[in-house]
């Protein structure tokens, strides 16, 4: 079968691919779109490290082929978007509802591909959505409706999952507060439209890039600036909530120094995973907070279908999100126009 792999050294498009039968607890899916999200850019360039050779690709839909044992939520045929969260429903953090936090989630990658040969080949995020067929943990596969676009029900699986989630689950949003969204990739415009669906007075969107301002706005910004210098002269006092979606430590900075009394920095970007931020210490001794997030401190079984209902009533924007198809023999050129920001996402079918 068809995937996207990454050798350490060039991605490329491969057809030699194998992938294994589902076990007990596990989920076969063939994949019918993925978007193509930043982060996917970031193993490529070395921001996030991961033993290869892997099959790239974490943000997917699809439909469930085979189930294994004791799988009973979905069967052959159902439509899944799904999560990267392969957490183990178990442990005391996912007992507590919070299993972003699962320790078994994270740093285990498994190897169910094979290539031409027997070469084993990792899987990324636990997801690989990069495929034409994927195994993935029983948890991750979330039921959606058969009449939501699949190009359009993958991007929930991650950029919305990130981008509403901390907003509604993380930073905790309320009606009238003023936020402030660095980058308007797939990431910062969910942060966009997780603030309208708050009811955020204010939501100031910058990026350097201009041509974005027409989706920032569709997508529920107030303001649109090309950088933060302006933010003082809109909102005099500081922001209630700063949204960082670029991982870069001097927007970090930039984020907490606009804050309000009682504001709150999120973190969503990802930048080096040695990179360091500064900012004074006084700056948060007015009750203000610097927060981190990891995927949106989501729950993926409740969150995704939640978000898909909320698409379906157009409350929740997905197909505004996907700004080109590409069949997966085209993944260079996707990459190319991500890297160049010419998409909000760009979303590779099969």
């Amino acid at each position: 079968m068809r995937g996207v792999l990454f050798d350490g050294k060039r991605v490329e498009v491969v057809d030699d691919l194998d992938v294994r039968d589902p076990g007990p607890g596990e989920v076969l899916v063939a994949i019918r779109a993925a978007g193509l999200c930043h982060s996917d850019l970031s193993v490529v360039d070395g921001t996030i490290p991961f033993p290869v050779p892997l099959v790239l690709g974490h943000e997917g839909a699809g439909v469930v082929e085979r189930v294994g044992a004791g799988v009973t939520h979905v069967v052959p045929g159902d439509h899944v978007a799904l999560s990267t969260l392969a957490n183990c429903g178990t442990c005391a953090e996912c007992d507590r509802g919070r299993p972003t936090m699962c320790r078994r989630a994270i740093g285990r990658p498994g190897r169910p591909f094979t290539r031409a040969g027997g070469e084993r080949v990792h899987q990324f995020a636990a997801n690989s959505a990069f495929a034409e067929r994927t195994v993935v943990k029983a948890v991750q596969a979330v039921r959606i409706p058969g009449d939501i676009p699949l190009p359009s029900a993958a991007l929930i699986g991650c950029g919305v999952l990130t981008g509403v989630g901390a907003v509604l689950n993380r930073a905790r949003v309320d009606r009238g507060d003023t936020v402030l969204v660095i980058g308007t990739g797939g990431v910062g415009l969910n942060v966009i439209q997780g603030a309208r669906i708050a009811g955020a007075l204010r939501i100031v969107a910058v990026d350097a890039n201009p041509a974005k301002e027409t989706a920032a706005r569709r997508f529920g910004a107030t303001d649109f600036l090309t950088s933060t210098e302006g933010v003082r002269d809109l909102l005099p006092t500081g922001v209630d909530h700063a949204f960082e979606c670029v991982g870069r430590v001097e927007l970090i900075r930039q984020a907490v120094d606009l804050l309000d009394r009682h504001g709150q920095a999120v973190l969503l970007g990802v930048p080096p995973a040695d990179a360091e931020a500064a900012f004074r210490v006084s700056s948060l001794y007015l009750d203000k907070s610097v927060l981190g997030c990891r995927y949106g401190s989501s729950r993926p079984q409740h969150d995704i279908a939640l978000y898909a209902e909320m698409y379906r009533t157009g409350a929740l924007l997905l197909d505004e999100l996907v700004t080109r198809t590409y069949p997966v023999e085209k993944f260079g050129e996707a990459m190319r126009d991500a890297e160049a920001g010419r998409v909000a996402r760009g979303v590779v079918v099969f």
